[in-house]
């Protein structure tokens, strides 16, 4: 009897009657009930999740922000919301069943189990956002309630969702934030550049001023220079002066004499058409009397000739003083006022200064010339009349002492010529008197002039002191004009420096960075993989454990050994594969059920279909042939422990959460259970991997198919010896 003679046996053994069949259908459909109800109803759950209620309660009371990147006094102030912003985000589309509520029923319906959870936003909330803005920052914070004993998973999405909104927020107000700064480096490039501007400006007028200093340096000391020789100029005129002053004096005192003397000559001579008539009688005494006349016209000739030689060298004297001290004050003066520059700021003043000064001193000298120059011109022409006068008088005297002897005749024509000489005598003593009250004037006039020039000398001294000073002045203003050019010069560079390291961004690029610092990582889905669903995503676990099960309820019908091959002392390899053969075909059927469902009813398409209905056949066949053997080595002990082996790779095979996060004690047995090959296997034929693993795994269940069989061939040799333990066991199930 072969192996499938013995395994078509057992077919016919377990069809025989209605029941039996009915029990063989339920086992082939045990694993589509369990692998289907569990895939079913963890198909989508993250999709239904708008059915799970969960409470929103907006207690935020919003604030005002102000957008200053224009600068000061320019912001725009802005309501804000963002409380009400994150309730209507979460009311729109925010995973759970939301419901916007008071605190107290959120916190009751939490307790109570009417909400899942519930999400507190704070009255400070916006303010908080938005305080980092006024540089008074505040972790805004949001408070959410879970109660595990409603559902544990519950809290956990809940912690997921608000997490979202938490980065949602997050990044639109860390972009608003961003922006703002970035708007702040527009403002301060602009500034910058102004600045630059400003300094660049700033140190041309240095530049100028340092120019214009130094050459103000120059003509301060050349004005110093200057000064110095107007207030030697001034000293020599003063001296000068004194000369002209003592000239004046000796005219006016010679112009007194004169006047003196012809005074008394015309008192001498007003009784002379008189006398003339007593001429001829007194010829001799009128000779003597004319000797003696003749001597005093003589005198009064020669202190008559005196005077006018006396005035035109004191006059002479004093206008060339004069010319010449005006000639050297107006030129130093000139030279003084030309070397200050009028275009400085500091210099107009003394420039102006200088002028008035200039300018009141010739004035004063002018003045000075024209009164002495008009008085002195008056007085001559008087004096030069009288002297004339007095010089024809003196002849007439002379010709007259000449010809005393000759007077008897001529008595008649000098008695005719007698009133002329009154009369002339008497305008001599008037144009005397005059050049006497000029002298006078003059004399009155010359210590004002005398004055003037000393005033004049004080002030050259002080101007060439002040001079000094302004040299000195503008040396020190010239090195700190210096100073400022290189101080400026450093400022211009610092921020012109400063310029090109703070970024000026278009409005563009400005958005994308503030967008990027708001939320600086993207995370980008390139799954070599993909389970679709979440029940997609449990497939390969659900699938291998619902293979299991149906390989194990199997054995509850099915001897896991032919008793007659047993009895009829067939070989141990025959006997194997024949009660082996007969639940995997029946496997084969629970397969093909369990993945038309899987694939047309639940709509989990795998990568490789054909690939992974074969695999599943692997699966179940070494399933098949462990259960087997532990059936066939310890009985209903092996049956019991098929169930405990279930159990062990429910949480070793890594079918929900990796295999690394178990125990270690569970860890180290991950590698040596069948299980955990099936479902690496079945998750890279469902989602699409590496066909290499596959091939590993494949090699591995084949492997265990290999063990497991040779296994039950060892004990069907041994079971062909029949025990009283064998005839009658201890347990039975």
């Amino acid at each position: 009897m072969t192996a499938v003679r013995l395994a078509l046996s057992e077919l016919r053994r377990l069809a025989a009657g209605r029941l039996p069949k009915l029990a063989i259908l339920a086992m082939a459909l045990i694993p589509t009930l369990y692998a289907g109800l569990y895939l079913f109803a963890n198909h989508d759950p993250y999709g239904n999740l708008d059915q799970v209620p969960a409470a929103v309660v907006v207690q935020d009371e919003g604030t005002t922000t102000t957008d200053t990147s224009a600068g000061e006094g320019t912001g725009e102030t802005t309501e804000r919301h963002f409380g009400r912003d994150v309730a209507d985000q979460l009311l729109d589309d925010g995973g759970f069943g939301w419901v916007e509520t008071s605190q107290v029923d959120a916190e009751a319906g939490v307790r109570s189990g009417r909400y899942d959870a519930a999400l507190i936003i704070g009255p400070t909330f916006s303010a908080d956002l938005a305080s980092a803005g006024e540089f008074e920052p505040q972790q805004a914070s949001l408070t959410l309630i879970t109660n595990d004993a409603n559902n544990y998973l519950a809290g956990t999405i809940s912690d997921t969702i608000v997490g979202k909104v938490r980065d949602s927020i997050a990044e639109e107000v860390g972009t608003e934030a961003a922006d703002t700064f970035l708007r702040g480096f527009a403002s301060i490039h602009t500034n910058l550049a102004d600045a630059v501007d400003g300094a660049q400006r700033l140190l041309d007028g240095a530049t100028t001023l340092d120019d214009g200093l130094a050459d103000a340096d120059d003509g301060a000391h050349t004005l110093a220079d200057g000064a110095a020789q107007a207030a030697d100029g001034a000293a020599t005129l003063d001296g000068k002066v004194g000369t002209l002053a003592d000239a004046v004096g000796q005219l006016d005192a010679g112009a007194g004499q004169l006047s003196s003397g012809l005074g008394e000559l015309q008192d001498k001579t007003a009784d002379l058409p008189a006398q003339t008539k007593k001429l001829a009688d007194g010829a001799a005494q009128v000779a003597d009397g004319n000797a003696q006349v003749a001597q005093y016209g003589q005198e009064a000739a020669d202190a008559a000739g005196q005077v006018l030689p006396t005035l035109d060298g004191a006059r002479s004297d004093a206008a060339d003083a004069l010319d010449q001290g005006r000639s050297d004050v107006e030129a130093q003066l000139a030279d003084l006022c030309a070397a200050i520059p009028a275009d400085g700021s500091d210099g107009s003043d003394l420039a102006a200064r200088c002028d008035d000064l200039r300018s009141q001193v010739l004035d004063r000298l002018d003045a000075t010339r024209a009164d002495v120059d008009g008085a002195l011109d008056a007085q001559r022409k008087d004096v030069q009349s009288a002297v004339t006068t007095v010089e024809g008088a003196s002849e007439k005297l002379d010709q007259l002492a000449d010809g005393s002897r000759q007077v008897a005749d001529g008595a008649a024509t000098l008695a005719g010529a007698t009133p002329q000489l009154t009369a002339g005598i008497a305008s001599a003593a008037d144009g005397a008197d005059r050049l006497a009250d000029g002298t006078g004037q003059l004399a009155d006039a010359t210590p004002a002039l005398v004055d003037g020039v000393h005033r004049l000398a004080d002030g050259t001294g002080q101007v060439a002191d002040g001079a000094s000073d302004l040299a000195a002045g503008t040396t020190k203003l010239a090195d700190g004009s210096g100073e400022l050019r290189s101080g400026t010069k450093e400022l211009r560079d610092g921020l012109a420096q400063g310029l090109g390291q703070v970024p000026d961004l278009d409005d563009q690029t400005r958005e994308d960075t503030a967008a990027t610092i708001g939320n600086p990582l993207e995370v980008r889905d390139e799954s070599l993989s993909s389970a679709g669903t979440y029940g997609g995503g449990l497939a390969p676990f659900f699938l291998s454990l619902a293979t299991w099960i149906g390989a194990y309820v199997l054995f509850l019908l099915v001897r896991p050994l032919s008793t007659r091959a047993l009895a009829a002392g067939r070989s141990g390899l025959a006997t194997a594969l024949g009660g082996w053969a007969t639940p995997a075909a029946i496997g084969v059927v629970q397969v093909a059920a369990m993945f038309a469902v899987t694939k047309y009813a639940l709509d989990i398409q795998p990568s490789y279909g054909l690939f992974t209905a074969l695999f599943l056949v692997l699966v179940s066949g070494t399933f098949v042939a462990v259960l087997q053997a532990l059936n066939v080595w310890l009985g209903a002990a092996g049956q019991f422990l098929g169930l405990v082996l279930m159990l062990v790779q429910l949480v070793t095979a890594g079918g929900t959460f990796p295999w690394q996060t178990i125990p270690q004690p569970l860890k180290a047995m991950h590698q040596f259970l069948p299980m955990t090959y099936a479902v690496e296997g079945l998750r890279q034929l469902l989602y699409g991997g590496n066909l290499a693993t596959v091939t590993r795994d494949v090699v591995v269940l084949l492997g265990v198919l290999v063990v497991a069989l040779g296994l039950t061939t060892l004990a069907a040799r041994r079971q062909r010896v029949w025990t009283v333990t064998k005839l009658q066991p201890e347990l039975v199930l």
